[in-house]
C-alpha cells in the first residue's frame, strides 16, 4: 500500500496542467493502472487520463490496460465510473479482432456485456458470463467481492425479505458458510423457512414534516386580483 501511495503522489503531479496530455506519461500511468489492479486500489481520475491519452494517440492504445480500467470501474458501482470510461473508448477497439482468432469476441466487448448485466441487475447472467471468461480477471484482485458489495447494496434497497437460495445465487452461487459471512456483514438474519430478513420498509422510510409559513401580506395581492 505504501508503494501505491507513492505512485498516487507521483501520478498526481503528472496530471497537473498540460502534462496530463503528454503521451510520454503513458508508461507510468499504465503501470499505475496495473498497480491498482494488483493491490485492489482505485483512482478514477488517473484512469480517465489514460483513456483520454488513448483518444489523442490511438496508436499507443493498449487493450489490456483499457480492459483493466473498465474492470476497476465496475468495482465502483453504483457510481457512474463505468459509463464514463465506456464513453471514452474508441469503438474500433471494441470490435477489433486479432488475425487468426476467427469470430472470438474481443475482451473489451465482453467486459461491456458484464457491465450491462450488472447495471440492469441481471446478476445470475453476470456470474454465468464471468465464469465463462475468468481469464479477464487475471491480475485483478478483489473484483468478485467488490461486485458482491454492489449486489448487496441493490438487495438492501430493493428487498424486505428474500429467499436464501436466491440471494446465494445472486451473489455467485455461494456456499452456506460464505453466504453467512455476507449476511453478517450487512446485519441480515434468516428464519427457519429459508427467508432472509433484509429490512423493514417502515425503518427505511424517514418521515419529514413540511411547514409552510404564509403571511397575509404575501397573499393579499392574490386575493385582491381575484375579486
Amino acid at each position: 500500500m505504501a508503494m501505491f501511495e507513492q505512485m498516487r503522489a507521483n501520478v498526481g503531479k503528472l496530471l497537473k496542467g498540460i502534462d496530463r496530455y503528454n503521451p510520454e506519461n503513458l508508461a507510468p500511468l499504465e503501470r499505475y493502472v496495473e498497480t491498482q489492479a494488483k493491490e485492489n486500489t482505485y483512482d478514477l481520475e488517473a484512469n480517465l487520463a489514460v483513456l483520454k491519452l488513448y483518444q489523442f494517440n490511438p496508436a499507443f492504445c493498449q487493450n489490456i490496460v483499457t480492459a483493466q480500467i473498465l474492470l476497476k470501474a465496475l468495482t465502483n458501482l453504483p457510481h457512474t465510473d463505468f459509463t464514463l470510461c465506456k464513453c471514452m473508448i474508441d469503438q474500433s477497439h471494441v470490435f477489433f479482432q486479432l488475425p487468426g482468432l476467427g469470430q472470438e469476441e474481443p475482451p473489451i466487448r465482453k467486459i461491456q456485456y458484464l457491465g450491462d448485466m450488472l447495471e440492469t441487475c441481471h446478476f445470475q447472467a453476470f456470474w454465468q458470463a464471468l465464469d465463462e471468461n475468468m481469464d479477464l480477471l487475471e491480475g485483478i484482485t478483489g473484483f468478485e467481492d467488490s461486485v458482491r458489495k454492489f449486489i448487496c447494496h441493490v438487495v438492501g434497497i430493493t428487498y424486505q425479505h428474500i429467499n436464501r437460495w436466491l440471494l446465494a445465487e445472486m451473489l455467485g452461487d455461494l456456499t452456506d458458510s460464505q453466504l453467512k459471512v455476507w449476511m453478517s456483514k450487512y446485519g441480515w438474519s434468516a428464519d427457519e423457512s429459508g427467508q432472509i430478513f433484509i429490512c423493514s420498509q417502515e425503518e427505511s422510510i424517514k418521515p419529514k414534516n413540511i411547514i409552510e409559513k404564509i403571511n397575509f401580506d404575501s397573499v393579499s395581492s392574490i386575493m385582491a386580483s381575484s375579486q
